[in-house]
């Protein structure tokens, strides 16, 4: 069964569209190198994953700016934030502050440690605005606690709220039911690890694992070529998904 949520329901239509299940992590900490990355990359991804509260020269033109790119290039926009606090402070932290995240950010994601308030608080924001929930079921960095009934709790709080959560940040299909789409980070042709811990993993060992959307961060836009990069990623990605 497909999935309801608006955002769910746009980010199938772009794979298609755009043969895609690429999204770029866009992990870079000044407004002119994100744009210009975008521009680079915009025709091959369908999603952009955006970390925005480290641009060290935010401004609300940004956001403008990449809602015209977004629009250009046919992509959702995927705000990392990683709400992990009570129902109320998410709340607060999702629909005000400078970044404004809901005005703007077609998915977010939250980790499940606070309780299910996190879900029901980010819903209250998010369900007029047709916005989609990930849940951190599994993380890419070595050692992290994101494992056994955590991961089990995350899945089981999805189905009882599938009309806001979307799916999963994961490493591998978690649960067998379409509606639900599985993002996976730490997508690397070349590394296997990095000095804080990150694990990577190949664009076919992903979807082989039952992803549907793969994340590359450092393997496009700290290419020498990032345009070129991400098409060899969305290649590898889709070729990947269709071999299945």
């Amino acid at each position: 069964m497909a999935n309801l949520n608006p955002a769910a329901q746009a980010l199938a239509r772009i794979k298609q569209d755009k043969q895609s299940n690429l999204a770029v992590a866009a992990d870079l900490t000044d407004a002119n190198s994100l744009v210009k990355l975008v521009q680079q990359v915009g025709d091959s991804i369908c999603v952009l994953k955006t970390h925005i509260d480290v641009i060290s020269d935010f401004t609300p033109d940004l956001i403008t700016t990449l809602l015209d790119l977004k629009k250009q290039y046919n992509f959702l926009i995927f705000e990392d934030r990683k709400f992990a606090d009570i129902g109320n402070t998410v709340k607060l932290q999702y629909g005000g502050g400078i970044y404004r995240i809901a005005d703007w950010a077609d998915i977010i994601n939250a980790h499940v440690v606070p309780g299910p308030g996190i879900i029901e608080g980010l819903w209250e924001i998010g369900k007029t605005k047709g916005a989609g929930l990930l849940l951190l079921a599994e993380m890419s960095s070595a050692g992290n606690l994101a494992t056994g009934d955590y991961t089990k709790t995350a899945v089981a709080w999805a189905q009882k709220y599938s009309d806001f959560v979307i799916g999963f940040i994961g490493m591998k299909k978690l649960v067998d039911d379409p509606k639900f789409v599985t993002m996976t980070p730490g997508i690397n042709f070349a590394d296997k690890s990095d000095k804080l811990k990150q694990q990577y993993v190949t664009p076919e060992q992903a979807i082989q694992g039952g992803s549907d959307i793969i994340i590359v961060g450092r393997g496009i836009y700290g290419a020498s070529d990032p345009s070129l990069a991400a098409k060899q990623y969305r290649e590898a990605g889709w070729g990947a998904y269709n071999s299945l």
